[in-house]
């Protein structure tokens, strides 16, 4: 009842529509009511009763076609509204689900797979849509058309119409229990189907991997095995589905076989005419298929709920990152940021901290190189910044204001983002290049792209700055996609600046360009760089170094290398001799 109170609340808005489609359902309950209603006179009139009410063949015959046109506009019309309703609805539910999906927080996408999250947003929400659109018209049309003529049977002998509706338990108890065995069955196979989503993104995603690795076999062998786990699922659905019109007609038929038998007892004793036994017939077998589809209805009710429940949980679920009441903007960054005395544990870390006790103070305009072998904590301290996770213990303050007491919004803002992995979308350069401020003008994001030196590749490129890069940006370099992801960066203009190796892919020439890019866009700017090539971070203003999630060393180049033996010293000795090896043997092979 939960999910069907939730579902009719995003109906509600399109009350007019819901009118218009009750109407049109009354009508066509109506039309059908009237078929047996105009076959009494007919079947009077044949068997020459003496009470048989006068009205021509023709008059009937013209009722009867106006009671098919009036039943047939009632099904369109109603069948219009109620898919008119169901779509707008679906759609509602489908822009809300990815809304709440997207604002969830890093912890829940790292649970999650992108598989499973399209299937709820698709799969799902497309049996959400034929409950609304379809099943929910039917339901309430054909349980309006069986109510006339329950109602009408009643009205003709309410002693027969006992003894009719006397096989309704037999009809009641397999439908109760056939639609337990399918909500439960249709939930395992959605289940099964988000299964087969992932398998086939993360193979196609990878699939130069794939290739690369000879593993196509592999992969085709775990989406068949998936494939058929869905088959033998849906045939589970499908066999119980398929049961109930076949038992539906046998009882049909023993309650049609008993109505027969104690109809013509009626007719020899005088107590019926044969046109009220005919015309009670007749509503009786008509009652056939609204009670028949219902059985159908109720199948595909029960895979919809299936599917609403799956999509409500996932809506209920809230994500870990939440503004506080009365969370007020933050202003423009002025004096930098402080971490105070900050820990951070995974929920599922088993308690173990990522970060324990780290404090050290960033101020306004600085550069701050966070250093550390792998593992030592350095991403996840940046990604506590603009709220990716909160803090376990301690407090992030931008100018002195605890970040969780600023709505989410002014804080993002206020940050811009370069990553390891480049993200870029299927769209345009432009709009990539524009994704953090969509107002940009073309002149805009030229000069951007000018800073970070990748205007002249765009323009190689045959349609420029209109070219389209495919997903994830396949059709370009791993240099070129990292220097659109500066250029991103560069164009939002933001005070505070967050660059996860965000030179790693570029070659050394590219390399020193982008550098000269971002020692211009990081003047006056709050900078955090995290880089492996040391020299990279040399000029920075402050360099912390990372050991086991906790600072072990602050402090700029010179005075940590002058440390013997410290953890920064130590690091930048090995870089140091992994760049002469390198260079090495370049020189090795050139000569």
């Amino acid at each position: 009842m939960s999910i069907w109170r939730r579902l009719i609340e995003y109906a509600l808005p399109y009350r007019g529509r819901l009118a218009i489609a009750l109407l049109a359902m009354l009508a066509y309950g109506a039309g059908s009511l009237a078929l047996p209603v105009l076959i009494k006179p007919v079947l009077d009139k044949l068997s020459q009763e003496p009470n048989a009410a006068n009205i021509s063949a023709a008059w009937v015959s013209v009722l009867i076609l106006i009671a098919y046109f009036v039943k047939g506009v009632g099904s369109y019309v109603s069948d219009y509204e109620m898919t008119w309703v169901g779509q707008r609805v679906v759609m509602d539910i489908r822009v809300r689900l990815f809304r709440h999906v997207l604002g969830q927080s890093a912890a829940f996408f790292s649970r999650k797979t992108s598989g499973q999250l399209v299937s709820r947003i698709t799969s799902d929400v497309v049996h959400v849509q034929r409950v609304v659109a379809q099943t929910l018209a039917e339901l309430t049309r054909e349980s309006l058309a069986l109510i006339g003529f329950v109602a009408y049977l009643f009205w003709m002998d309410w002693r027969l119409a006992t003894a009719l509706l006397i096989t309704a338990p037999l009809i009641v108890y397999p439908l109760v229990r056939f639609g337990q065995r399918v909500r439960s069955t249709t939930r395992r196979s959605q289940e099964d189907h988000e299964q087969i989503s992932h398998i086939a993104s993360e193979a196609f995603s990878g699939h130069r991997i794939v290739k690369a690795f000879g593993a196509e076999q592999y992969e085709e062998a775990r989406f068949r095995a998936a494939a058929e786990r869905l088959f033998r699922t849906n045939m589970k659905v499908t066999s119980a589905v398929s049961a109930l019109p076949p038992l539906m007609e046998l009882i049909g038929g023993f309650a049609i076989v008993g109505l027969l038998w104690y109809g013509m007892r009626q007719i020899e004793a005088g107590v019926m005419t044969a046109g009220d036994f005919g015309s009670f017939l007749a509503a009786a077998i008509l009652m056939y298929g609204p009670t028949r589809k219902l059985s159908r209805v109720n199948a595909d009710l029960q895979q919809g709920m299936a599917a609403g429940q799956r999509i409500f949980e996932l809506m209920d679920r809230h994500t870990e990152v939440r503004e506080r009441e009365g969370a007020r903007p933050l202003p423009p960054v002025r004096a930098g940021v402080v971490f105070d005395r900050v820990g951070f544990q995974y929920d599922d870390n088993d308690g173990r901290h990522t970060l324990r006790d780290v404090s050290f103070q960033v101020e306004a305009g600085q550069v701050a190189a966070i250093v550390g072998l792998s593992g030592a904590g350095k991403t996840t301290l940046v990604n506590l910044i603009p709220r990716f996770y909160d803090v376990s213990e301690g407090a992030i303050l931008v100018d002195g204001i605890d970040v969780r007491d600023v709505t989410l919004r002014s804080l993002r803002d206020q940050i811009a983002l370069v990553t390891q992995e480049t993200v870029l979308f299927d769209d345009t350069i432009a709009a990539n290049i524009a994704f953090g401020r969509p107002s940009a003008s073309p002149g805009e994001i030229e000069a951007a792209a000018r800073a970070a030196h990748a205007h002249d590749f765009i323009m190689a490129l045959p349609k420029g700055y209109d070219t389209p890069i495919g997903e994830r940006g396949q059709r370009l370099s791993g240099g070129q996609r990292q220097r659109l992801a500066i250029a991103r960066a560069l164009l939002k203009d933001s005070p505070l600046l967050i660059l996860d190796e965000a030179t790693s892919s570029l070659d050394a020439e590219s390399e020193g360009l982008v550098q000269e890019a971002l020692t211009t866009l990081m003047q006056n700017r709050t900078t955090f760089v995290i880089a492996h090539r040391l020299s990279t971070v040399r000029r920075a203003d402050l360099i912390i170094a990372l050991e086991k999630g906790q600072v072990v060393e602050i402090g700029r180049h010179d005075d940590l290398i002058a440390r013997s033996g410290g953890v920064y010293a130590k690091l930048y000795a090995l870089q140091a001799f992994d760049e002469k090896r390198i260079e090495r043997q370049a020189a090795k092979g050139a000569s």
